[in-house]
């Protein structure tokens, strides 16, 4: 994602969708798993089903600064980290300032090195309530936690780890970053760690899976309260990624927009939580059979009412898809964003192809239908983005999508997936 490439997207709409799509492996599931494979002393860790995105490569960029052989084998989509070389606690600014998923990182840095030093944060991150009880969790495992200005006034945060030992851990909120930072903390901790109001993403326990083959003693995943026997030494082993549902719901909606069938590998409806349920209360048909998750809609679009939540419920990541989707439903829908502020900046961009959406604050009412018709749109973020694609497959004539490399960050290889079942849609880097 360098600055000096444009990357935009084309979409020509009103073609009907057809065939079979392969949903990728799940992003916030690798991530941490990169994290935890530094934790191995010794033999190759395989993980299989890798999704091909920048923040993958960020991620093994970063696992090279640190000391570890890693290869990503593109057309594999395999991944293959040998940790045994871990020679720097160091998570260098350049990488780690454009890659949030770092802090996964710090667990096997204290484990393996006895410390980790994060450069690059901006001045004063302690405080900042997102990365609070990370620090806070690992200070009641023993850690030290202090923060020092370099010469450029940015903070770098050391964390020494002393000697880690088992505590009674809580999550403020159940983020799944901060669940797995603390469940990784404690696998080679001494003594036994209890997390309580963890995160329940499936992610989050396809981390916990594999960390239980690499040898931890894990239990109460998916319950809320986890505990963790810390062993001695992790191995290093072989595992296949879990599928994305934010990539399987995305691909979900492109079939409802269009008024399409489609068959999306890798797809569960089961992952989708609130998101399944609210998809076809619009109308979708769904229909499983094994990994291969069968989707199509015939009828006009219904309304909705969306609220997003921690999971199970309607997941944040799926609330700019679904409202561009609303776009085309036979009355007014509403949604309303409960986890994060400043989510609503697609609506601007759906006013752009003709959508009629009235914004306050944290709720939003979308008056359908609106027919939409091509535009040069924004892609403010990632998750507006994968909208304003949607978007685009439904409109009538051209939509150029800019700052389209948002895009890239989260959904790999989106533009052939899609031209494989029809779309006319292409990635252009200028």
């Amino acid at each position: 994602m360098s600055m000096g490439h444009e990357v935009r997207y084309r979409v020509r709409g009103g073609r009907k969708l057809q065939g079979t799509v392969f949903i990728q492996g799940a992003k916030n599931a690798v991530l941490p798993m990169i994290g935890a494979a530094l934790m191995a002393t010794k033999g190759r860790t395989v993980l299989r089903n890798v999704p091909i995105i920048e923040d993958v490569r960020r991620a093994v960029e970063l696992a090279q600064a640190v000391g570890a052989k890693a290869e990503l084998h593109e057309a594999e989509r395999t991944l293959v980290i040998d940790a045994s070389t871990l020679s720097s606690p160091v998570l260098p600014a350049e990488i780690a300032s454009r890659f949030r998923g770092s802090f996964l990182f710090v667990p096997a840095l204290l484990h393996r090195l006895g410390e980790a030093v994060i450069e690059g944060v901006g001045g004063c991150n302690l405080g900042s309530r997102n990365l609070d009880f990370h620090y806070n969790g690992f200070k009641r495992m023993g850690a030290t936690v202090t923060e020092q200005v370099d010469g450029d006034g940015n903070g770098v945060i050391y964390i020494k780890a002393g000697d880690l030992r088992g505590a009674t851990l809580y999550c403020d909120t159940p983020s799944h970053t901060g669940t797995e930072n603390l469940v990784m903390a404690g696998a080679l901790a001494k003594g036994t760690t209890l997390i309580k109001n963890c995160a329940l993403e499936p992610e989050v326990l396809d981390n916990i899976e594999f960390l239980q083959r690499m040898g931890a003693r894990i239990s109460g995943g998916g319950t809320g309260f986890i505990t963790v026997e810390g062993v001695e030494e992790l191995a290093a082993v072989e595992h296949t990624v879990m599928p994305d549902r934010i990539d399987a719901g995305v691909f979900i909606m492109a079939a409802a927009i269009t008024g399409s069938e489609l068959s999306l590998v890798g797809a569960s409806l089961e992952h989708l939580g609130v998101a399944a349920d609210k998809l076809e209360q619009m109308g979708v048909e769904f229909h499983q059979e094994g990994a291969v998750l069968q989707v199509r809609r015939e009828r006009p679009l219904r309304p909705i009412n969306v609220i997003t939540d921690e999971y199970p419920g309607f997941a944040t990541d799926l609330q700019s898809p679904i409202m561009a989707v609303s776009c085309l439903a036979d009355g007014p829908s509403y949604i309303y964003e409960r986890i994060f502020d400043g989510r609503f900046k697609l609506a601007g961009e759906l006013t752009k192809m003709g959508a009629n959406i009235e914004v306050n604050g944290n709720r939003a009412k979308v008056f359908g239908p609106t027919p939409l018709h091509g535009a040069e749109v924004v892609a403010h973020d990632l998750r507006t983005g994968s909208a304003l694609v949607l978007a685009g497959l439904s409109a009538e004539g051209e939509t150029v999508i800019t700052q389209a490399y948002y895009l890239d960050r989260g959904h790999a290889h989106v533009a052939e997936r899609l031209s494989q079942v029809g779309a006319d849609i292409v990635r252009e880097v200028l």
